[in-house]
């Protein structure tokens, strides 16, 4: 059973920087996509970044690029987000997942995993 665990969100300042990380067991992510959506109260969730895990391929939402930067550890099998310049509209509850294809993980789609999500608040 896949299973992802995030931790690492809290309370912070604009301007400030946070890392999430994301442990995931019970598979290989050798073939898979794995990243962050996030949602904000009233809002749909939306993606944020990507990684290929063999291919070490990136996405951004225009959003954040600039200011965020996703990593992985092969070994620990673990996903790292580190928010940047963080501003107060950055504010939502950030979930780990992973698919099998990327247009699954974009689209969360039939057959994407999910984390149980990481609060991140940043004050003005």
């Amino acid at each position: 059973q896949l299973q992802l665990v995030e931790s690492g969100g809290g309370l912070v300042q604009r301007g400030g920087s946070l890392r999430l990380s994301c442990a995931a067991s019970g598979f290989t992510l050798d073939d898979y996509v794995i990243g962050w959506f996030r949602q904000a109260p009233g809002k749909e969730r939306e993606f944020v970044a990507s990684i290929s895990w063999n291919a070490v391929r990136t996405d951004y939402d225009d959003s954040v690029k600039g200011r965020f930067t996703i990593s992985r550890d092969t070994v620990k099998n673990m996903v790292f987000l580190q928010m940047d310049t963080l501003k107060p509209e950055d504010t939502a509850v950030y979930y780990c997942a992973a698919a099998g294809a990327s247009s699954v993980f974009r689209s969360m789609g039939l057959g994407i995993y999910w984390g149980q999500g990481t609060q991140v608040t940043v004050s003005s």
